[in-house]
């Protein structure tokens, strides 16, 4: 009789798990960008000591930061790091060489030093990758909404609405504000690539978003373009590649399929258009 209770818990454990796993189907979008943690990013952006370093870091296969494939040859696509500045702005480009050709850009992340002690930072994710501007920035892991206060050591009031984190404490964000400092720009290129590096097998989404999903936590999606300057500088660079719409063209459709346009503040009142997507799955 006692197998009976023994039996039952374990039914019912792999009914969770199964309800978990579909669950988890359900919350993919099936656009490009459900294989690139931007959470994943910034985290290893801010352990980073270096943008050199912090590229390093979204390529190992251990962070599962990057599983993407971007041109579908079944091997994941190094993320090279391109950094386009100007005075105190920095414009981070995550970037693949999807062919020999053709570039795609994936994300950049956006820095403005604000004050002699205070920077301010978010990744935006790039609309052909994500279906629209995917905005993500640091929080203390308490809040999941623009509008609650983050108490994640030093904050500042940007916009009157939102307490952000303060990164200028962070070794990456110090180094590239070093007086000597010189902007990075990877070496790397389509089929040439570091040593270390090695492609590797794309994993599921269903076992990806679970090793990805651990830095959300500490990151949230926002509305608001805090970071404007820097956004200014990386537009004109902007990259985008004729094989990922192509062949990404009927996820992006789907995804926008319900689009609406809608206006958002800008950090100091100022509006700012940009493109809103509701869609049955889950972003955050």
């Amino acid at each position: 009789m006692k197998k009976l209770p023994i039996l039952f818990c374990f039914l019912t454990g792999c009914l969770l798990n199964v309800g978990i796993a579909r669950a988890q189907e359900a919350d993919s979008t099936g656009l490009p960008g459900d294989d690139f943690s931007l959470q994943g990013a910034i985290e290893m952006f801010k352990k980073a000591g270096s943008p050199e370093e912090f590229e390093k870091m979204i390529n190992t296969e251990s962070n599962n930061v990057n599983n993407l494939d971007l041109n579908g040859d079944g091997q994941t696509d190094y993320v090279r790091v391109i950094d386009k500045s100007d005075k105190d702005v920095h414009a981070f480009v995550l970037q693949v060489a999807v062919s020999e050709s053709e570039n795609q850009d994936i994300a950049v992340i956006e820095l403005e030093k604000n004050g002699s002690e205070s920077a301010v930072l978010q990744i935006v994710g790039d609309e052909d990758i994500y279906g629209e501007q995917m905005i993500v920035e640091a929080s203390d892991g308490s809040n999941d909404d623009e509008e609650s206060p983050s108490k994640n050591g030093p904050s500042f009031n940007y916009d009157n609405s939102a307490m952000v984190v303060n990164v200028w404490m962070w070794p990456c964000v110090r180094f590239v504000y070093r007086p000597v400092y010189v902007p990075w720009i990877s070496p790397w290129r389509w089929k040439l690539y570091p040593t270390w590096w090695r492609p590797w097998h794309p994993m599921a989404w269903r076992v990806f978003h679970p090793l990805a999903f651990r830095y959300h936590p500490f990151c949230r999606v926002v509305r608001t373009h805090r970071v404007i300057a820097a956004h200014r500088v990386y537009t004109p660079f902007r990259t985008g590649s004729v094989i990922v719409r192509t062949r990404h063209a009927g996820a992006v459709r789907n995804y926008r399929v319900t689009r609406t346009r809608t206006t958002v503040t800008g950090p100091r009142g100022g509006k700012v258009k940009v493109t809103r997507t509701k869609v049955r799955g889950k972003r955050g």
